[in-house]
Formats: structure tokens, C-alpha cells, sequence
């Protein structure tokens, strides 16, 4: 019984928390998880963003940055103030390409930035680095 459970727990797939407004976007970040054999939730807004974080601890967030009620910014900053979501990995996925905003984005607690649109193989290696990169 407990190799079937060592051998369940070794088949996990990390879960990848994406955040957009915008339903294609999301679709497309969807596709390119199931490819890299990730599990994941979807929200529309930052206060889903920031509750769905709190409940399930995702691996990691990828976040736009324009949402509906909270800038992603102040979602990367209210998970970086709580103790439990404070070490989830952020990466800011935006169509602002202004060298001052991406600036912004990292001092709010993304680790980093992705401009819209992205290359799919450039993109698939950063969630590959935040979640099998080897310490």
C-alpha cells in the first residue's frame, strides 16, 4: 500500500494557477498546460485570483496584469503579504510593453515578465524553469 501511494504521489502534475480576463487567452495558456503536463485553474479576476491562491497553493500563478477589479499588481502584492502564498512564483503575462511597467510588475512580486503576444516555446521553457528546475 505504501509504494501505490509513493507511486500516486510521484505522478502529480504541478497545478498552474493562470489568471485573464480575457477568455482566449485563456484557452491558449490552457492548451499550452496540458501539453506540458500541468493541471490548472483558471480566473477572470483578482479576487478569484487571490482566493483561488489562498485555498489551493498552485505551484505557480501566471497573471495578467489588466483585470476587471484589481491590477495585477496589487494581486502579486496582497499574495506576497500572506505568509502562506508569499513564495508562489509569479509571472506577469501582459500586452504592456513599456520597459516602466514591467518594471512595476517585478517590484510588485512578479518574478517575471511576459509580453503579448508570446512565443509558445519561449513561454513553455519559463514554466518549465519555475516548475522543474532542480535546486
Amino acid at each position: 500500500m505504501t509504494e501505490n501511494c509513493s507511486f500516486q504521489c510521484k505522478l502529480k502534475q504541478p497545478l498552474v494557477l493562470v489568471v485573464d480576463d480575457d477568455e482566449d487567452n485563456l484557452e491558449l495558456l490552457a492548451q499550452l498546460l496540458q501539453f506540458v503536463e500541468c493541471s490548472f485553474m483558471t480566473a477572470e479576476d483578482g479576487v478569484t485570483a487571490i482566493t483561488l491562491a489562498q485555498q489551493h497553493y498552485p505551484d505557480l500563478i501566471l497573471l495578467d496584469m489588466i483585470l476587471p477589479d484589481l491590477s495585477g499588481v496589487e494581486v502579486a502584492q496582497s499574495l506576497q503579504q500572506n505568509p502562506q502564498t508569499k513564495n508562489i512564483p509569479i509571472v506577469a503575462v501582459t500586452a504592456t510593453a513599456r520597459a516602466e511597467s514591467q518594471q512595476q510588475f517585478l517590484e510588485g512580486g512578479c518574478l517575471e515578465c511576459v509580453i503579448k503576444p508570446y512565443c509558445v516555446d519561449e513561454f513553455e521553457e519559463i514554466i518549465h524553469h519555475y516548475l522543474f528546475k532542480k535546486n
